[in-house]
């Protein structure tokens, strides 16, 4: 079945068996459960409140998910991409000293009543934020800063060992425009050549022209600090709720309800089956066959996540008398 608005691409929907997931019978299911019970008490329609409490009261979680869903290939057309994302860790303080230089502001009012509102250009260069008491907190490193904007949260680390955590606060309303895109377009490099690493590289090895570069993406996020998340818990995604490593993936609302479960088949080096919980959104996640998937806090994780860029195929879980108004001629 397909469906579509004027103007807009046309969307499809293919019902499938459990049978047709590649690698669903060696999963953790009752990982994927613990996960999934986390957030859909938040989701509103009636169809996922009467699974969650069904989720809350078993424990036999391959048999949930067979029972009671169905597996949905969402389709807009566009080639199916898995990107990874992480928790930064930076270096900072409570106050601007020595070489913690680069402030992490919480979101102006204005910026909330005017959208879109100032660029990035024009947040970082007007002094508009200046002399407001809008810094969470300073760090010292710009670059680490932006990529912090691209996550959108993360921890900062103060010198006396403390931490402190910050969340998605708003934004100015700007679209984001990706930096590896451009460094491509000015023939730099390839794109197979473009990750996190590299960008942060050469914007250190070029300060000026990197300071130009990072000013080609107008978008800017604030942020709201979120110490009250326990330590050993993931950051806040887009439900209010902690996100869990690598089962947790960021995706486009549009396409794929926030709560639902997803299983991933993604390729590429590592390739990766998994059951994942949609519980995060993202301002480059467009599309129905598009997800970033969660690989944790600190550095190592950034590498990994950095270096995902991999095809493949997403395949929603849908209630089933959901699945079958997608698709009313499907007969199992």
């Amino acid at each position: 079945m397909s469906a579509s608005a004027e103007g807009e691409t046309e969307t499809s929907y293919t019902v499938l068996d459990f049978d047709d997931l590649e690698g669903w019978a060696e999963d953790d299911h009752l990982a994927a459960l613990e996960v999934f019970r986390n957030t859909c008490g938040d989701m509103n329609d009636p169809d996922w409140r009467a699974l969650c409490k069904l989720a809350l009261a078993t424990n036999d979680a391959r048999g949930f998910f067979e029972l009671l869903f169905r597996p949905v290939v969402i389709s807009d057309g566009a080639e199916p991409l898995f990107t990874g994302y992480f928790e930064p860790e930076l270096d900072g303080a409570p106050i601007r000293s020595g070489r913690y230089q680069y402030p992490i502001y919480a979101m102006p009012p204005e910026a909330r009543l005017n959208r879109p509102w100032l660029s990035r250009r024009d947040i970082l260069t007007s002094g508009v934020m200046e002399g407001r008491g809008l810094e969470i907190a300073w760090v010292d490193d710009p670059v680490e800063l932006f990529f912090l904007q691209i996550q959108g949260s993360g921890r900062v680390r103060f010198p006396d060992g403390r931490h402190i955590r910050v969340g998605y606060g708003g934004s100015n309303g700007h679209d984001y425009r990706s930096i590896g895109k451009e460094l491509v377009r000015r023939g730099l490099f390839n794109m197979h050549q473009v990750s996190a690493q590299v960008i942060k590289a050469w914007v250190r090895s070029n300060p000026m022209l990197g300071e130009e570069l990072l000013f080609h993406n107008n978008s800017y996020v604030f942020f709201r600090e979120v110490s009250e998340v326990p330590a050993e818990k993931g950051p806040l995604g887009a439900m209010n709720r902690s996100i869990t490593t690598m089962r947790s993936i960021a995706v486009d609302p549009k396409y794929t309800p926030l709560g639902a479960p997803v299983w991933i088949e993604k390729k590429g080096e590592t390739p990766l089956n998994r059951l994942m919980i949609a519980q995060d959104t993202g301002s480059a996640i467009k599309g129905a066959q598009r997800a970033d998937i969660f690989y944790g806090t600190g550095d190592e994780a950034g590498r990994i996540a950095g270096g995902v860029k991999d095809p493949g195929r997403m395949v929603v879980l849908m209630p089933i008398q959901r699945a079958y108004a997608f698709a009313p001629d499907w007969v199992q």
